[in-house]
């Protein structure tokens, strides 16, 4: 039992959907983040569920790993073959399988990506709300539990799946949950394959719910002072229960480099909050004003205001760049993303002593944050070839994961775990990883999918 002797076999059931080139595994051998290139063996493109049950039942068999693979954009080494084996680009799985418009649910392929999904709803008059700001697959945003910019209102990927169909080691096919929108019928196995990370199995369909598209949307952008202003405003409006569909916070470092990532924005190079309000005409006005003057009571500047879409559009897509605004900041840089969320009355904590440790070391730091629900980001520019910078970012990383946990949080609220975060595991949970490798256990006894990952099983 072997890769090759797997190999053989994965040929002869796909033919040229099995790739072997240098270029097709460097291409998924790549992260975002600073781990080295780690290419698998093989790549393979299944068509549809049937061939990948196939795929996972001949790759258990020779005990050769496989690794789903979505878009690439995670974050923390989900995806890379750290063991070899087979990476499964579920790619050509990307499809609408089921439009359910009275009940507010699709049905897709895991392969599907947000902005593909966003253009098959575009004349149903509904939307699915998480947005990571990647174009990442539905798939692996189900893997990882993904969530974004709006979790502040709609919630992450685990409130807004409903069902799934899923690849167990061995091949064998479940589904989990139903077009209804709750059950007490047993275990929750849905919200047990959403965020496992390919690692209890691989997700080949997934039912998902939808929302209306709301009858106004207004966005906003306010400067603030310094940091600690625009995180107590965040709290406020939070404990205060304004219904905002989104609430992100860009320290100053983030809006200079937002200025030189795109120069029609020309924001002041000082702490923002970006907002956007969902609802009725007279909702969205009665929120947006309550919002506003919470906003100037703790110093803020007045709102300047994007109501077309074409200028929410270029607002967010700002936003969502501000991975590569950083990146630019430093050119032939890597970043180390980090990411933690922590009750929302020690937000302002947290992020404070986190500019504190940036502030002290010799790297540059952007901060960016769903704040709205007390999650934050920091992108850590370093010279991946200085041992120094790279020891530098990683002590940054680590207090901000022990800082995390001290207030009461959490080592990630949306990027996962991968390998970057699996080393803080036992601290978070304590004797419960010890029952989340025995689920792996249980669910992969040969550890044949994603090995590595999440769990440990020495």
């Amino acid at each position: 039992m072997s890769v090759e002797s797997a190999k053989s076999r994965l040929e002869q059931l796909l033919g040229p959907r099995l790739k072997f080139s240098r270029a097709e595994l460097e291409q998924h051998g790549q992260n975002e983040s600073i781990f080295p290139v780690t290419p698998p063996d093989a790549v393979a493109y299944p068509a549809g569920s049937d061939e990948v049950a196939a795929i996972v039942e001949i790759c258990s068999a020779e005990a050769c790993p496989i690794i789903a693979w979505g878009a690439g954009t995670s974050l923390e080494g989900h995806a890379l073959a750290f063991q070899g084996g087979i990476t499964v680009d579920m790619s050509l799985m990307n499809k609408v399988l089921e439009l359910n418009e009275d009940d507010l649910n699709v049905v897709v392929q895991p392969g599907i990506t947000r902005k593909q999904l966003e253009a098959e709803l575009r004349h149903s008059g509904l939307f699915f709300p998480i947005d990571p700001g990647a174009d990442a697959t539905l798939g692996g945003m189900a893997a990882t539990r993904a969530s974004g910019t709006t979790a502040v209102r709609y919630g992450t990927l685990r409130d807004n799946v409903l069902a799934l169909e899923v690849v167990l080691a061995g091949g064998k096919t479940i589904r989990t949950g139903t077009r209804a929108r709750k059950s007490s019928a047993g275990y929750d196995l849905t919200a047990l394959f959403v965020g496992s990370e390919g690692t209890l199995g691989i997700i080949t369909e997934l039912t998902l719910r939808l929302y209306a598209q709301p009858e106004a949307i207004s966005a906003a952008t306010c400067a603030f002072a310094d940091v600690a202003s625009c995180v107590d405003a965040v709290i406020e409006i939070i404990q205060l229960g304004l219904p905002v569909a989104r609430l992100e916070l860009m320290d100053t470092a983030m809006m200079r480099g937002l200025n030189r990532w795109d120069k029609s924005l020309d924001l002041a190079e000082q702490p923002h909050l970006f907002m956007e309000f969902h609802g009725s005409d007279s909702a969205v006005r009665e929120h947006s004003k309550t919002a506003g003057e919470i906003v100037s009571d703790h110093g803020g500047s007045e709102f300047s205001w994007a109501t077309k879409m074409e200028d929410r559009n270029r607002l967010w897509k700002a936003r969502h760049d501000a991975y590569y605004a950083a990146k630019a900041m430093r050119p032939d840089c890597r970043v180390l993303t980090t990411d933690a969320c922590v009750p929302i009355s020690q937000l302002a904590t947290a992020i404070m002593e986190t500019v504190e440790d940036i502030e002290a070391s010799p790297l540059e730091g952007p901060i960016v944050g769903h704040v709205g629900d007390g999650n934050f980001h920091t992108a850590l520019l370093i010279d991946p070839e200085s041992a120094d910078e790279v020891a530098a970012a990683k002590q940054i990383q680590a207090n901000i994961n022990r800082r995390a946990l001290r207030l009461g949080g959490t080592i990630t609220g949306e990027h996962g775990v991968g390998i970057g975060k699996k080393s803080f595991m036992l601290q978070e949970h304590g004797n419960a990883w010890d029952i989340m490798s025995a689920i792996k256990r249980a669910l992969d006894p040969e550890n044949v999918l994603n090995p590595g990952k999440v769990v440990r099983l020495n």
